[in-house]
């Protein structure tokens, strides 16, 4: 071996390890253009490790037609079929191009792992395409992994129905004998929130605790949010009490938990504590602090804490934000004011906005905003029954049953069909 081949490769490989810190700290420009040197300027040839860097590198950067140079240049070098450059060109095509671009890639790469699928999948699920990225896992014609199930539950949660599937697919991963993860576990915390499923969330908090993962800043505070979803304040202020670091999270979720509860004192107490803590509040906490007052009618505090959020923590109001003031504001018959509020917003009001109005006016009489209310609401969601039916119970409260009918007649040109009532219980330990 010569001793300028020697040199070169020790080069290389000091490169490399270069190139590797770059990408992984996130110092991606830095990446490709050492990623450039190294292309340029070696005799030697690059290894299928380095080419998938540069793409991390593409893709993280948002870096599309050099992506489609490196994915030539793997090739070239005959790299499609290792499974960590087929991954990172799924990736780059995914977040840099588009879904349907990863997926012609997909399908042409000649040997795929469960690695390479997982990818594909995960590309499926980051765009909200689950059906997709469910019918793609049950493709697979390989073993799948613990990645394959985490990527679908996550994906899952949020979606309509998407916590009874996310719970299902949990359970299909058992059935696999794959043991949960921290990732698997804050999706499913997530998925009970949402319907209360108080025995899972238990289920899962001994399976964490048994497993180590329980100490987990993020996961106790998906707990604290679960419980208290669930109504176990009990359960939550345990959880809570157990924290050593308590972040913004963890806080804003017992602050959620109480008002959920319509315990204002205690939210409003907690976010005090908060800020002795020296933890400044975000605007999810803030967004909870409104909820308390809106569920206590406390409409002067909300007013001082919608004020303090801008002037003191120099926070821009949200869409949400405004819903709970209007919501406070109507609660205790203050309605030129949360009209005017409305009509001040830097945004479009949306349907919860205004859907507040016209709860709150159900309950004092009040026709004309009502009215106004409607409107708006019918221009947002012409096919929402709910609308329609909340304006024809004021109008009868106030004797206008010939408004009323004329809704009702309006309704059935306009084909808005009223939907069954439902209901269900969960019952706890």
């Amino acid at each position: 071996m010569s001793s300028s081949y020697a040199s070169n490769c020790t080069r290389l490989i000091s490169l490399t390890k270069q190139l590797s810190s770059y990408a992984n700290q996130g110092n991606h420009e830095q990446a490709l253009s050492l990623f450039r040197q190294m292309h340029s300027s070696f005799s030697l040839p690059l290894d299928a490790h380095v080419f998938s860097l540069a793409l991390k590198s593409c893709a993280a950067a948002f870096r599309p037609v050099l992506g489609a140079s490196v994915h030539a240049h793997t090739l070239k070098s005959n790299f499609l079929s290792n499974p960590f450059v087929g991954c990172a060109l799924l990736d780059m095509y995914g977040k840099c191009v588009s879904v349907s671009h990863a997926r012609k890639l997909f399908d042409e790469i000649p040997h795929r792992n469960a690695v390479v699928w997982n990818a594909m999948i995960s590309n499926y699920t980051h765009c909200g395409k689950i059906r997709e990225a469910v019918e793609l896992y049950e493709a697979m014609d390989v073993m799948p992994n613990e990645s394959s199930f985490n990527a679908i539950i996550k994906g899952l949660v949020g979606t309509e129905d998407g916590s009874y599937k996310a719970i299902e697919f949990y359970r299909k991963m058992i059935e696999f004998r794959f043991k949960p993860n921290l990732i698997t576990l804050l999706a499913l915390v997530s998925a009970c929130s949402v319907i209360g499923a108080f025995r899972l969330i238990k289920e899962i908090h001994s399976y964490a605790f048994r497993n180590l993962i329980e100490p987990q800043l993020q996961f106790k505070s998906g707990l604290v949010e679960a419980y208290g979803r669930c109504g176990c304040i009990g359960y939550v202020k345990l959880v809570f009490e157990s924290l050593i670091d308590r972040d913004v999270v963890a806080w804003s979720s017992l602050i959620s938990a109480y008002a959920l509860h319509g315990d204002a004192e205690s939210a409003l107490q907690t976010f005090q504590e908060m800020e002795s803590a020296k933890v400044p509040p975000d605007d999810i906490a803030f967004l909870n602090v409104l909820k308390a007052c809106s569920h206590a009618g406390l409409a002067d505090e909300a007013l001082v804490y919608f004020k303090r959020m801008h002037e003191v923590y120099g926070l821009r109001a949200s869409k949400d934000h405004y819903s709970c003031l209007v919501d406070v504001l109507s609660r205790v018959g203050r309605f030129e004011e949360a009209y005017k509020l409305i009509q001040g917003m830097s945004e479009k009001p949306t349907a919860k906005t205004w859907g507040a109005l016209l709860g709150a006016c159900r309950n004092y009489g009040e026709v004309e905003l009502a009215e106004i209310a409607a409107n708006e609401l019918w221009k947002i969601e012409p096919e929402n029954p709910a609308n329609y039916v909340l304006l024809g119970k004021i109008y009868m409260s106030v004797g206008r049953q010939e408004e009323a009918e004329r809704l009702r007649t309006e309704m059935k040109e306009r084909g808005v069909k009223v939907s069954p009532g439902s209901s269900w219980c969960l019952f706890k330990d």
